[in-house]
């Protein structure tokens, strides 16, 4: 269907955001322009044509409703937040892609199906102290699930997020850097945007 990744970066810039972003969940919507090349990156290495893929805390899901665009043989989108997963679908249905997007409203701990690949945006424990290191939750439960994992992370966080891979059993093949753009949602924001380092992550589960 698309033959450059800008074709898809356009595709995905009609994905609403969160209508109303909780701060308790770290709703922050990925932009087209990094989602795109994640999605086109995971499929150049064969990670999402003809795979089950699953996006833990997909939000109204971006790279859900991307992985069904490239040939994804099912592509499952998990969030706790109804309201962004409501959204989501009437996303994959104008997008014409509802017969293989699945959404479910659900904690990722109660979530139990298997994957070929997992690509995830976790929230990061950034804005409350007692939610920080959230993201390995992500971490531990992606690795549960699936043999190969992309997964987003504060840059600043990057040798201890590879430790952690590491000590869970997973060997990082792949990391790509990328500038996120988080503008003004909450009322505690006093900028019109900020800049934040962010790496992804691509990690496969170590068979014994």
């Amino acid at each position: 269907m698309f033959t450059k990744k800008r074709q898809l970066e356009m595709v995905l810039q009609n994905i609403l955001p969160h209508k109303n972003p909780k701060i308790a969940f770290e709703q922050y919507s990925t932009p087209s322009i990094i989602a795109a090349d994640v999605l086109w990156n995971a499929n150049s290495i064969g990670d999402i044509h003809d795979r089950k893929i699953v996006d833990l805390g997909c939000g109204t899901g971006i790279f859900t409703i991307g992985s069904a665009l490239l040939g994804a043989d099912e592509s499952v989108g998990v969030d706790i937040d109804k309201d962004a997963i409501s959204i989501a679908n009437s996303q994959a249905e104008k997008m014409g892609v509802k017969s293989k997007v699945h959404f479910k409203t659900s904690d990722i701990n109660d979530f139990h199906e298997s994957a070929d690949t997992v690509i995830q945006n976790p929230p990061f424990g950034a804005q409350k102290a007692n939610r920080k290191g959230v993201d390995r939750f992500f971490i531990t439960k992606a690795l549960e699930i699936a043999p190969v994992v992309y997964s987003f992370h504060m840059g600043e966080t990057e040798e201890f997020i590879i430790n952690f891979f590491r000590k869970e059993g997973a060997t990082i093949s792949h990391l790509f850097h990328y500038t996120f753009p988080i503008p003004r949602t909450y009322n505690f924001h006093i900028k019109e945007k900020i800049n934040v380092k962010v790496v992804l992550v691509r990690a496969e589960k170590i068979s014994y």
